[in-house]
């Protein structure tokens, strides 16, 4: 479906499928879409039966990585060492999609940032001034991920405005204003124009909608090579479970 649609080439376009997907994928994907991990680990080969090293995506000429996904998190990893993943693959030579999110109940709390920000934090604990460069952060509202409840763009462009404020407070002004902060909470080809409108939203972390064929509308969504503003757009989809 992806290699025969026209993409805008205003929009860098990431897919991550499965580990054992992930190969084929990289064969037989068109150049302009590159491939990444849904997950990595925190070393180096060893004795870690069933684990995904940086060097092995490095040895495959994987490009990406996510790191601290909501359902990798649910699973019980830990913000640190998720951050220990992210860093890692970053020394490896890995860019790093980096996620973060609150449950409903803290959104329902108005405790959002107190969830999300210590997730951020963990992250800035290890990177440096450079690793920012290889670094996209992906916000999702995991309340708002296959449960038919939607984020409007206010409510998700106030998350990433304190995201990035927080960034700049943590890491400094330049990493605030150059790191792009994409939006994962279960975006459609019917929200995503109104979203990426949205001054600090610059794209999206698509999950099911990367399975079907409105895929490229969310791609496009911001018109054609004129578009005022890239949209970096992250996709952990290709044999997903769920949403």
């Amino acid at each position: 479906m992806i290699n025969q649609s026209t993409l805008s080439t205003d929009t860098e376009v990431v897919v991550c499928p499965s580990q054992i997907h992930m190969q084929g994928v990289k064969d037989n994907l068109r150049g302009d879409v590159a491939v990444g991990s849904q997950d990595v680990w925190t070393q180096g080969n060893g004795a870690f039966t069933g684990e995904t090293s940086a060097d092995m995506l490095s040895d495959m000429g994987i490009q990406w990585t996510l790191a601290g996904h909501s359902e990798r998190r649910g699973n019980g990893e830990s913000n640190e060492q998720v951050a220990a993943k992210a860093k890692y693959a970053l020394d490896k030579g890995i860019k790093v999609l980096a996620c973060c999110g609150e449950p409903l109940e803290n959104r329902e709390a108005g405790t959002t940032n107190d969830f999300v920000f210590p997730q951020i934090k963990a992250y800035a604990d290890v990177f440096s001034a450079a690793d920012w460069e290889n670094v996209v952060i992906a916000y999702e509202p995991i309340w708002a991920i296959g449960t038919g409840l939607v984020a409007t763009p206010e409510q998700a462009q106030d998350t990433h405005a304190d995201i990035r404020k927080y960034l700049g407070e943590i890491a400094g002004a330049d990493v605030a204003a150059n790191t792009r902060i994409l939006y994962g909470g279960s975006a459609s080809a019917a929200t995503a124009p109104g979203l990426s409108a949205k001054e600090d939203i610059d794209g999206f972390l698509v999950g099911g909608a990367s399975l079907k064929p409105e895929f490229a509308d969310i791609i496009n969504c911001q018109g054609s090579e004129n578009s005022l503003k890239p949209v970096n757009i992250g996709i952990n989809g290709f044999g997903r479970i769920g949403r």
